[in-house]
């Protein structure tokens, strides 16, 4: 049965980062050189790469998702004390083939044989979302993966939304928007999508304006919260 609040969805939109694709999965493939410090790595260098995009979108300062993720990486490598220059160079690198969650193919497959269409809408830089994209072999299974450099500025602007609904032909209230990231799904839900927040990891709800629609721990719980 489908869910009230999702009522004549023409498109599924998912955000990338943590959402599709596991960000953590670079420092885990490093964890061997890593040592005790993989994840404080992870953790801080994905709490920067975030504070950097609201920051720079804030200051008018914008520059491209790739450049964001490696100050990030400088950042966190430089607090906790990691000196190694190849090190750098193959987490970025790891950065370009992030693993996949497995719900991810069987969820797009279902989406696709439904009718519905899909996409991505990242903060990435379109070449990191291509590589991201043929890494999963998802490709074939998007309409679009959408970056934010074609407007210039980070989520959750709402321009970001907005490119969503240009590039797929569709109203806001017919786009069904998935996310992990807590405050995305309020950006997106502020700007008139249905959001399905997807908790994987069992966050507390933020205090914004915007509230999903829907909560959902996995993306096999999406079609039958669409009535596929």
């Amino acid at each position: 049965m489908t869910h009230p609040s999702f009522p004549n969805i023409a498109a599924c939109v998912f955000d990338a980062y943590g959402t599709l694709f596991d960000v953590h999965s670079a420092a885990a493939r490093e964890a061997p050189r890593l040592g005790d410090k993989a994840s404080a790595l992870s953790a801080l260098w994905r709490q920067k790469q975030l504070e950097y995009t609201w920051l720079r979108s804030l200051m008018h300062a914008h520059a491209d998702f790739w450049q964001v993720t490696g100050d990030a990486l400088d950042y966190a490598m430089d607090s906790l004390g990691i000196e190694d220059s190849d090190l750098r160079e193959s987490l970025m690198r790891l950065y370009l083939s992030l693993t996949a969650y497995p719900d991810v193919t069987p969820t797009l497959e279902r989406l696709r044989a439904a009718g519905l269409k899909t996409a991505i809408l990242s903060n990435g830089e379109p070449k990191m979302l291509q590589a991201a994209v043929e890494s999963a072999d998802i490709a074939r299974l998007l309409d679009a993966a959408l970056s934010i450099e074609d407007v210039g500025v980070y989520k959750p602007d709402p321009r970001v939304y907005q490119l969503a609904c240009d590039r797929l032909e569709v109203t806001a209230e017919r786009v069904c928007f998935v996310s992990t990231n807590a405050w995305d799904a309020s950006g997106a839900a502020y700007f008139g999508f249905k959001v399905a927040w997807m908790n994987r990891f069992g966050q507390k709800p933020e205090r914004l304006d915007g509230k999903p629609n829907a909560i959902i721990t996995g993306l096999d719980e999406l079609p039958e919260l669409l009535g596929l």
